[in-house]
């Protein structure tokens, strides 16, 4: 029963994410390759960089990073561990929960699943629709309202939003222009989350890496078994015809 009731669950998880990032919202594709080692050690350094000041992954070991990445264990350490953490230590941060309530008013969510339960185009458009609003505070065209200040605003620049009237005469945000640029081209901040985003989709299932690569030894081993058996089967039936 319990196994029912988990594979209902996973299957409903992309309506579940729909209707979290809302139907209305149009949702850029991400377009990753989970196949691409660079965009996925880029994407690495840009969580730690700029997610793991609040958001642990905690079902996530810096040992298996360097494993699945092809990277060293000490260039692990260098460049991805920024506290006394091991290399087989799970990707945990220090502020205790209490304090994260107490500074941020919520405690962060941990990540590692968040690219299952939202989907990598929710994220990637999440990423790219930060604007500030009138009041000069953060907001978000994906999540309206997101306690989430924009932590890569250095790199994008800062969005503003353009309204229009709909036919109910109610105001929205039609679009969001650039304000001021960042550090980066928006063509080039586009690829920058796309390497996060990227990272993101692997911390939900590492072992999706390796099934890749034994499917397509599996496929290999059913063609080739499948024209053994076919020449068999001429073999066999050639003498009863």
């Amino acid at each position: 029963m319990k196994k029912r009731i988990l594979t209902f669950v996973l299957a409903m998880l992309p309506a579940l994410a729909l209707a979290a990032g809302g139907g209305n919202i149009h949702l850029d594709k991400a377009n990753i390759d989970l196949d691409n080692k660079e965009s996925l050690q880029r994407g690495a350094k840009l969580f730690v960089n700029y997610c793991m000041a609040c958001h642990s992954a905690s079902y996530m070991r810096y040992g298996r990073i360097a494993k699945d990445l092809e990277l060293s264990e000490d260039a692990v350490l260098e460049n991805l561990v920024f506290a006394d953490a091991k290399i087989g230590d799970t990707m945990d941060i220090a502020m205790r929960p209490g304090d994260a309530e107490k500074w941020l008013g919520k405690v962060p969510p941990d990540l590692s699943l968040i690219a299952r339960s939202r989907g990598v185009d929710w994220l990637y458009t999440y990423m790219l629709t930060f604007y500030q609003d009138e009041s000069g505070g953060w907001n978000n065209l994906v999540l309206p309202n997101a306690s989430m200040p924009h932590v890569m605003w250095q790199l994008q620049g800062i969005q503003k939003p353009l309204y229009a009237t709909d036919e109910s005469g109610h105001e929205a945000v039609d679009r969001l222009v650039l304000h001021r640029p960042g550090l980066q081209t928006p063509e080039e901040y586009e690829g920058t989350v796309r390497d996060l985003v990227t990272f993101l989709q692997y911390l939900g299932e590492p072992a999706q890496l390796q099934r890749k690569n034994v499917g397509i030894w599996v496929l290999l081993f059913l063609a080739f078994f499948t024209m053994i058996a076919y020449l068999l089967k001429i073999e066999y039936w050639r003498d009863v015809h």
